[in-house]
């Protein structure tokens, strides 16, 4: 019976002593594990990448705390599966004071009016609710059911962990402990993984089955040819999914059309949602087209709305246009660069305080203590621009937003040195 399981499958903890990763919320004194060890857990969101550990996390808490488990997938359940099942909870609570826990997998697949059908039951205590998604819950969940869940992020397992969970089943697995198995490289196993448990097993698995005899020495060379002979199987299982958005987002940042339409039709054939390659055009539109040409933003927002009102099969049409649009545009990092230096400025300086002229002054009192005083109201100004320092003062000189080379933003230059001077002496 073991040896029809998947390894990844036979591997899957039951208990948090075996859960690799994800320290910052299941390690000692973090603050998941204290709430599983009260017994009192509230309904969250485990946002992560795939193969990190949220549906095991889910099995777990489930069989630590004894609690009846329903687990649903967002990709095969409708608003029937979901009233069904919260009506199985209600009849266990007879039984069973403590209430079920429903898992769903994938809940950033569910439609608005699948979502609304576990608001009530969220609500009233029939169930405790986990979801997991490999999206931002803060666009796809409703705001009513978001407000009544906490968000947990997982993280990608780091190399560390990923050898743990090698080691580990090499040793313990039943069907791996009868052959000597050597890890002699293990460079292309771990890059291959991409931080993704499930995908390292399944890919472990693959080079041990190939191999013939009692003993088996894992190299390098091993694992690229065993996945390349086994590369239809991790497409069918979606295994490449983040490989494949990956490589869509850097054609366009690369600025290769062909190569991007491409990446973006093998999206289209293996079935992805259009909403989710129409927010990483939003995203791209901003981090690498930016200041260069401000209408990337507006047609990728645009391209997202259409997707949105259109559809399947149409949208692909939408689609091509906005990553051709993107592809070809001129590049720019400089925003991206400027709010990442930016809150590093605020990690390293703190709060720093608002300096009076800048700060609010709706009472008499703040008034006259100095709030607003010597403001220099810029549309009262010649070409509605004077100059006046808008900085705190530890931070008065500091330099943060440094234009990249491209047309619009030698003009952005141009106007900001005629405005200031030498304070933005580029």
């Amino acid at each position: 019976m073991v040896s029809n399981q998947p390894l990844a499958e036979r591997m899957r903890p039951v208990s948090l002593d075996g859960y690799i990763g994800q320290k910052h919320l299941v390690g000692s004194g973090a603050i998941m594990r204290q709430m599983i060890e009260s017994g009192n857990i509230s309904s969250f969101i485990l946002w992560g990448p795939p193969g990190v550990g949220k549906t095991t996390l889910a099995k777990i808490i489930a069989n630590q705390l004894e609690r009846p488990f329903y687990t649903l997938s967002a990709v095969s359940s409708g608003v029937k599966d979901v009233r069904e099942t919260i009506e199985k909870a209600k009849k266990v609570q007879f039984f069973n004071e403590r209430n079920a826990i429903l898992f769903i997998d994938e809940i950033h697949r569910f439609n608005k009016s699948q979502q609304d059908s576990l608001l009530g039951a969220v609500e009233q205590g029939i169930i405790t609710l986990i979801g997991a998604t490999t999206e931002n819950p803060s666009f796809e969940v409703i705001s009513p059911l978001l407000s009544r869940c906490q968000v947990y992020i997982l993280k990608a397992l780091e190399k560390e962990d990923l050898l743990t969970l090698v080691q580990m089943t090499i040793s313990s697995d039943p069907l791996f402990k009868e052959r000597k198995i050597k890890i002699k490289e293990d460079e292309a196993l771990l890059r291959l993984s991409g931080g993704d448990a499930r995908k390292l097993l399944n890919t472990l698995e693959i080079v041990v089955t190939a191999e013939q005899g009692e003993k088996v020495e894992i190299t390098d060379d091993k694992v690229v040819a065993a996945i390349q002979q086994n590369m239809a199987m991790y497409d069918k299982q979606g295994e490449l999914h983040y490989d494949i958005i990956s490589a869509f987002i850097k054609s366009v940042r690369g600025s290769d059309p062909n190569a991007a339409v491409y990446w973006l039709a093998r999206m289209v054939e293996g079935g992805e949602d259009p909403k989710f390659i129409a927010r990483r055009l939003v995203i791209l539109a901003a981090e690498d087209i930016g200041l260069a040409n401000p209408n990337a933003l507006l047609l990728a927002t645009s391209c997202f709305d259409a997707v949105n009102l259109i559809g399947w099969p149409e949208s692909r049409i939408i689609l091509s246009e906005a990553t051709i649009y993107l592809a070809t545009s001129p590049k720019s990092n400089s925003a991206y660069k400027a709010i990442k230096d930016a809150q590093l400025v605020v990690k390293n300086t703190g709060d720093l305080p608002v300096p009076l002229p800048l700060r609010n002054a709706p009472t008499k009192l703040m008034k006259e203590v100095g709030y607003g005083k010597d403001y220099k109201y810029a549309h009262s100004y010649p070409g509605h621009f004077t100059e006046m320092e808008f900085m705190p003062d530890k931070l008065i000189g500091s330099t943060i937003y440094e234009p990249a080379d491209n047309q619009k933003e030698q003009d952005i230059v141009i106007k900001l040195r005629k405005q200031w001077k030498k304070k933005y002496n580029y």
